[in-house]
């Protein structure tokens, strides 16, 4: 590598660097005599900022910068799956391995495993003409991920001239050589592609198809589109971190992508430990045949922590590509946002907003659009989705920071996180009035043709009642409960049995951890039900103090726990029992007899 410049100023992550004629924007160096990764973000004259991804304690004025001619790129291939990685793809169990538990400054290891040998089928024949994003052939990667070795997007295409047979081949290895326009192209198993520039796509298609997530109050009342856009901000301890590890585990995305930019070192710890122990719901595999973790903590180099969500979403893009829906959790982007804020006072730019740099929201722009539900590049047609979901930890809950304010412009899908219903054991302590989703007209025709044809009627009914309920409980805290009429009282019982029967739902739960949509229309129609019944029993001249009284109201509750997916038909027994139970106390009334005879 040629030496490009030397050191002349150093600000914690932030260098400076003289003699740098030539060099590019965000092409990646390698600085000081110990070859510490960083990436110009700046060029003056000759003079370079630099962006450090790790420690720079000890670097000194005079130190050269090596040149490399790339901007910071990812490589792409098998061994992806089941890797943890830090915030530019460096593999933290293969540099533990390698160095001990402490990481040490400079350390180079391969990303993926160039060593290993993979199963390679190939899937074309000699004399084929391929083109960018074509599938050359598949490596069974993990036991739930067939992985397509695909065209890179960048390559000219043209006619195979050699292609490998089936068997056993290194990432490094040579698979297929294709002549181009202007020579011969090799292809290897894996490429390289720069985290900063989406990879190209032949379509985006409309978010029609819900991402299930299993999650009541979010697949029934603000839904998530395949290829959509969600954030979960909150104040601490409202179960942001707990609400994505739900999405994770129980989501139908076929890869997950769980990237933990500047999270405290314990709550990642936590996440690398239990991931690897989990067992994925579909298919009774480990979770982790379908995971890739990106962790880069509170106290690890800040820059890292800025690079680690285009690198997550650069491989999110990869799996993509291949036709798979991919899941990607960023927790959390307000660190993200802080990173770059202090990135950009050590480079003395002008501050806006609460000291973030200026172009906060382009950059917040730049990371959600690269969601998306897409038609690929090359042959067989495959259709693939990204979804991004980002935790957001505004200081003190105020959803006004720029942080929140901005991300909420980018977005479709807000769930908003309620500190008030943590502190009352309300979880997930989504609440239900501050939330939205765009894409509930969306997804409906899906629910309704492969669910129940009446799921969008019986969601807005459903809803309309927690809306109603939350207009109500403004008058009673003014005038008090005995204000109001027999009618809307139901409305606040109703809605009271909503929010602990199907709003809430237990993460620790056996039966109640996940509910298919299956179970969650039979729910809806059940709680729907129930109020259409209690409210002609109240026309009729019962009591609200006996319908109060009825025992299908705790059953109706448990129901979300003792009825598990695969005993749907129970809840058939249930309406059946709710009815004759309406029925008797509209005997009852009609004799002229209250219940209990007196």
């Amino acid at each position: 590598m040629p030496v490009r410049g030397r050191i002349i100023w150093v600000a914690g992550p932030a260098v400076r660097a003289e003699g740098m004629m030539g060099a590019r924007m965000y092409e990646t160096v390698y600085v000081g005599e110990e070859k510490l990764i960083g990436e110009i973000i700046k060029l003056t004259g000759d003079v370079a900022f630099i962006q450090v991804y790790e420690n720079t304690s000890g670097l000194r004025p005079g130190e050269p910068v090596y040149g490399t001619g790339q901007p910071l790129t990812v490589a792409l291939g098998p061994g992806l799956i089941g890797s943890i990685y830090d915030g530019v793809q460096r593999p933290l169990v293969s540099i533990a391995k390698a160095v001990g538990s402490f990481i040490k400054r400079g350390v180079h290891v391969p990303p993926i495993p160039l060593d290993k040998k993979w199963l390679f089928k190939p899937t074309v024949k000699k004399g084929q003409k391929v083109s960018a994003g074509d599938t050359l052939g598949i490596v069974e990667e993990t036991p739930l991920i067939q992985h397509k070795v695909i065209v890179p997007p960048n390559s000219k295409g043209g006619e195979i001239v050699e292609i490998v047979d089936e068997g056993e081949y290194t990432v490094e290895e040579t698979i297929a050589i294709v002549k181009t326009n202007i020579g011969e192209e090799q292809l290897k198993m894996y490429h390289r592609w720069p985290v900063r520039q989406p990879r190209p796509f032949r379509e985006r298609l409309d978010p029609v198809v819900p991402l299930i997530t299993g999650q009541r109050v979010l697949d029934t009342l603000f839904p998530m589109a395949k290829g959509g856009t969600g954030c979960i901000p909150g104040a601490f301890g409202t179960g942001k971190t707990v609400t994505l590890h739900q999405l994770a585990k129980w989501s139908d995305a076929k890869v997950i992508l769980h990237i933990g930019c500047g999270e405290r070192g314990n709550e990642e710890s936590e996440i690398l430990i239990k991931f690897p122990e989990m067992t994925d719901p579909y298919s009774g595999r480990p979770l982790m045949e379908r995971t890739i973790l990106i962790a880069n903590t509170s106290n690890m180099p800040v820059a890292a922590r800025e690079a680690s969500i285009y690198t997550g979403v650069t491989i999110a893009e990869y799996y993509r590509d291949m036709g798979y829906d991919v899941l990607l959790v960023a927790d959390s982007t307000s660190r993200w946002a802080e990173a770059l804020r202090e990135i950009s006072g050590r480079l003395e730019e002008l501050p806006a907003e609460e000291g973030y740099p200026s172009y906060l929201s382009s950059r917040l722009a730049e990371f959600y659009e690269r969601a998306g539900r897409v038609k690929t590049l090359g042959n067989p047609e495959r259709v693939g989705s990204v979804t991004i979901v980002g935790a957001v930890s505004p200081p003190g809950g105020d959803f006004t920071e720029p942080v929140t304010t901005h991300t909420l412009r980018f977005v479709r899908v807000f769930w908003a996180l309620d500190p008030n219903l943590a502190y009352s054991r309300h979880y997930p302590a989504i609440n239900w009035i501050q939330s939205y989703s765009a894409y509930v007209e969306t997804v409906s025709r899906w629910w309704e043709e492969n669910v129940d044809k009446e799921w969008f009627k019986l969601r807005h009914e459903f809803y309309q009642i927690l809306r109603r309920e939350d207009e109500l409980l403004e008058i009673v805290r003014l005038l008090g409960p005995e204000a109001l009429p027999d009618d809307e009282k139901l409305i606040l019982d109703v809605a009271r049995m909503i929010r602990e029967g199907f709003l809430q739902q237990s993460a620790y739960d056996e039966v109640d951890s996940v509910c298919k949509p299956e179970k969650q229309v039979k729910m809806l129609k059940l709680y729907v039900k129930f109020y259409k019944l209690a409210a002609h029993a109240l026309e009729r001249g019962v009591q609200l103090k006996d319908i109060r009284a009825m025992k299908i109201i705790a059953e109706l509750i448990r129901s979300k726990s003792t009825i598990p997916n695969e005993r749907l038909e129970l809840f058939n027994e249930l309406e059946k029992k709710m009815e004759e139970e309406f029925r008797q106390l509209m005997v009852t009334v009609s004799s002229g007899v209250t219940v209990g005879g007196r």
